[in-house]
């Protein structure tokens, strides 16, 4: 056992012990606020300019890096980009005439379905 044992959030953030429950929620109530303050200062992007993101949020960005582990903040990050990105494929292709299908898979065929 080391002399330094750094405390419980240094080590959520750095992915050397599993967030609980609790940690969890409050890193997706952070991330939520986060995303909301970028969203209305019309930052998509935070990676790409992330003084913009920064400046325009810093008490947000401050806190949502405080409370998530530091490969949750670059997934979420990541994740907002491709998820607007998605949306926005959505859009047009409804524009171009394109129709929503609600599919659900069955994997078994009916041999697998219980009487």
């Amino acid at each position: 056992m080391g002399l330094f044992t750094p405390d419980r959030a240094t080590q959520v953030r750095n992915g050397t012990v599993v967030p609980t429950r609790a940690e969890r929620l409050q890193c997706w109530a952070s991330r939520d606020a986060y995303f909301a303050c970028l969203d209305a200062a019309s930052v998509l992007d935070a990676n790409a300019d992330p003084t913009a993101a920064r400046r325009a949020c810093p008490q947000e960005t401050v806190a949502f890096e405080r409370d998530c582990a530091a490969k949750w903040v670059a997934y979420f990050r990541d994740w907002r980009v491709m998820d607007a990105k998605r949306r926005a494929k959505i859009e047009q292709l409804e524009r171009e005439g394109a129709v929503r299908m609600d599919v659900k898979p069955e994997f078994g065929g009916e041999s697998a379905k219980k009487p």
